[in-house]
């Protein structure tokens, strides 16, 4: 068998072959007109039905039937989709459809079937068509040569820059941004006027694209690189308002659903990633657009919007590729050409318009001249007419006698007698003298290409006049970046664990202060494993009894409710099997020192930069457990057992250590004891809690400074009421005392009375204490 044609080389050619039919018939815009073939043959379609602005609407399944049975031989689904879009007022910046009955909405609904719904064209689509029966365009074929279809529309809109296009070829895609009509006009004003202007001289007009939706393009770095090069990357934000302590969106950005964007938002808030939204309605009516977003009475409002920015599609990236085609070959463009073939397209428009016009204005006055010759002789013409056999021998006869044209002949035949009277004679000797007044004219502008600007100068200021409307979407000149921080309302919070692996984080606002003594608040868990107090901008050190660290941003843990559970600690880092958190410390730009206590009374001190490369994957902090690890601030510190030891000694004799290293002994442990807390501070009173629910405050000079390594003295009297020691703070201002069964309670250190070293104290917490913080 012989081999005809390799099979790589006719599925690359049929490959072209199908890849340039798809970009040249359906996917890819004219630059003249803006439209794809089938918007253009659906434009042109209604206007041959006589569906204008001022004419009824008729049924759109009536229009799409005509657009196949005529011109577009494809599937009827994709000619009612474009015909949808072309009339949906928030895709299109200026609808070239007026549509009737349910076209779809912003939220992604579908529109209606095409047999309930109904259309016409817009005024400004008829500005489209303008001139198109005065052979202003090339016309081709239809699919079955059966009627000619339009190359291209007259265009007397600059369509592809104020309405745009999008669409997905082989191999390539186009995304033009819609603008402003009466920017772009201007702009192309400014082009006729002075051909070599640069792209400062067109975006002096043109500010940037103007989308049907409004909202806020942020920085102007890509909407210079896109007039430029023919493509770049805006961002695109919503416009928000403020009102109370409510947060309205009332425009999205271009192309965004705003129903899937409304449920975005919930799912954040409920996520805890918004924590401050606490509800969403959608208010939308025929009114406009309205997303209210109700906050806590503590939200940050700029907070929130920056949020809103960062993890939903309120702000999106538009990428520009201003692919059209040239000649019907694609090709990416600057706006400058842009305009350049545009502007190129319209004067051949009305050069084409101006010599349709010409030849027949000739034609008119070609007869006049012939009527009016005879008129000069009317009488003799009258006679010569009536003595002729037949109208062929009269025809002869005019034309032999006054030497005029066949066509001229059989006009003077076809004038009716009422036209001979004095006035009509009149009429036509000036309609005679405005016929040669227009052929000059008409010759004039064919001879000189400035004419022909002109017109379309005038052209332009009428159509700006007409439908130029104000710019929709704001520009904000300087970019600006969102950082972690901007995102994160500064705050104070506590940062709770529980030893089934849950964290979360709450503002110090739920718990109220109370009296000493009382039962306190629920706050989520009845089985804690570790409090921290930290701010939210901070980043949070995390400690394992393993004698791992990590770090994480205390923002990304979950702002919840106070009777919530959390989120699973290993969602934030990787935690291995049974490995437990024990202290969590925060920072802000990982200076200073922290001090690390293991359970057997080692203790060091290491430099909190050590960490900083920790991040979600942990690294060694120790070579041995750790027990707790704390800031080391001021000069004191203290150690206690549970049994109510206390060793006291000068933060100088701790040495530094490396992460591998475990440290030195801190406080001899007594058989059976166990280490119960460490404190950094520089205060002269002492906290001291137990199990049970008692405290008191002590004076630090009642203990002797042991020195590190010592066994320590009698700090609280423990017995079966009291029960073990659970927590020896240096005193600050507040206590969160956190009981067994999930309780809270909030009291000021100055309400818990002085007592000395072997006094068992006072109820602090009805519910006795598993964990206290001090702040």
């Amino acid at each position: 068998m012989e081999l005809v044609r390799d099979i790589s080389e006719e599925l690359k050619s049929s490959y072209i072959d199908y890849a340039m039919s798809v970009i040249v018939g359906r996917a890819i815009p004219d630059v003249r007109d803006g439209l794809k073939p089938v918007q253009r043959r659906i434009l042109y379609a209604m206007h041959e039905m006589g569906l204008l602005s001022n004419r009824p609407t008729r049924k759109s399944a009536r229009i799409v039937g005509e657009v196949l049975g005529k011109y577009h031989p494809h599937g009827d689904a994709t000619v009612y989709d474009a015909l949808v879009r072309l009339a949906q007022d928030f895709v299109m910046r200026y609808p070239l459809v007026e549509g009737q009955g349910n076209f779809g909405s912003i939220d992604g609904d579908s529109p209606a079937a095409m047999r309930y719904t109904e259309a016409r064209l817009t005024k400004i689509a008829e500005e489209m068509l303008a001139d198109i029966e005065k052979e202003t365009v090339d016309f081709i074929p239809n699919f079955d040569a059966t009627l000619k279809e339009p190359v291209v529309l007259p265009a007397k809109i600059p369509n592809l820059l104020v309405n745009g296009s999008s669409g997905i070829a082989v191999g390539m895609a186009t995304s033009i941004p819609p603008h402003n009509l009466r920017e772009v006009c201007e702009a192309i004003e400014e082009f006729i006027k002075n051909p070599s202007c640069d792209i400062e001289d067109i975006m002096k007009h043109i500010k940037g694209p103007d989308f049907p939706t409004g909202g806020i393009i942020v920085g102007v770095k890509g909407i210079k690189e896109a007039y430029i090069t023919g493509k770049g990357k805006i961002v695109v934000r919503g416009k928000i308002e403020k009102e109370g302590k409510r947060l309205v969106i009332k425009e999205i950005p271009y192309m965004v659903n705003k129903a899937k964007l409304v449920e975005n938002i919930a799912d954040l808030a409920k996520e805890g990633k918004i924590e401050e939204i606490k509800a969403v309605r959608d208010e939308s009516d025929r009114e406009g657009l309205r997303v209210v977003l109700e906050l806590r009475d503590e939200a940050d409002a700029d907070v929130v919007v920056k949020k809103l920015c960062a993890y939903s599609s309120f702000q999106t990236t538009f990428g520009i590729i201003n692919l059209a085609l040239v000649n019907n070959e694609p090709k990416i463009l600057g706006i400058r050409e842009m305009i350049e073939f545009y502007l190129e397209h319209r004067r051949d428009v009305v050069r084409r318009r101006t010599k349709f016009e010409l030849e027949k204005a000739k034609q008119r006055l070609h007869i006049i001249e012939g009527i009016k010759k005879v008129l000069e002789d009317l009488d003799n013409a009258i006679q010569l007419i009536k003595n002729s056999k037949t109208p062929e021998e009269a025809r002869i006869s005019l034309m032999n006698t006054y030497k005029i044209s066949e066509k001229q002949a059989e006009a003077v035949l076809q004038v009716r007698l009422q036209k001979l009277t004095n006035m009509e004679i009149g009429s036509l000797i000036k309609e005679y003298e405005e016929l040669v007044k227009l052929t000059q004219e008409l010759e004039a502008v064919l001879a000189d290409p400035k004419r022909v600007d002109t017109i379309i100068l005038n052209e332009l200021k009428e159509i700006k006049e007409k439908y130029g409307d104000e710019r929709r979407t704001q520009i904000i000149y300087e970019e600006e970046e969102i950082t972690d921080i901007d995102l994160v309302a500064e705050e104070d919070n506590l940062i709770l664990v529980s030893e089934d692996g849950f964290i979360k984080r709450l503002p110090l606002e739920d718990f109220k202060v109370q009296n000493r003594g009382g039962v306190g608040i629920s706050y989520g868990m009845d089985n804690l494993q570790c409090v921290s107090f930290c701010n939210s901008l901070d980043k949070i050190l995390i400690f394992t009894n393993s004698g791992r660290v990590f770090w994480i941003n205390a923002s990304e843990i979950p702002k919840v409710d106070r009777t919530s559970k959390g989120i699973q600690i290993r969602k934030l880092v990787r935690l291995e099997n049974d490995e437990k958190i024990v202290s969590i410390v925060g920072t802000r730009n990982f200076e200073g020192y922290v001090v690390v206590l293991s359970p057997d009374g080692y203790i060091k001190k290491i430099k909190i930069s050590e960490f900083e490369n920790a991040k979600r994957a942990g690294i060694i902090a120790s070579s041995g457990e750790i027990f707790s690890v704390v800031p080391l601030k001021g000069r004191e510190v203290v150690v206690t057992t549970k049994s109510g030891y206390a060793a006291w000694f000068d933060a100088e004799e701790i040495p530094e250590y490396g992460r591998s290293a475990k440290g030195v002994v801190g406080i001899r442990l007594r058989e059976g004891d166990e280490i119960a807390n460490i404190t950094c501070g520089a205060s002269d009173l002492l906290l001291t809690l137990t199990e049970n629910g008692y405290g008191k405050r002590t004076k630090l000079e009642e203990f002797r400074k042991s020195g590190r390594g010592a066994m320590g003295v009698i700090a609280h009297k423990i017995n079966e009421k009291t029960g073990k020691l659970v927590l020896s703070e240096f005193c600050g201002k507040e206590l969160f005392a956190f009981s067994h069964e999930g309780y809270c309670i909030r009291v000021e250190i100055e309400k818990i009375p002085i007592y000395g070293r072997n006094s068992a104290g006072v109820i602090v917490s009805k519910k006795g204490i598993k964990k206290a913080l001090v702040i």
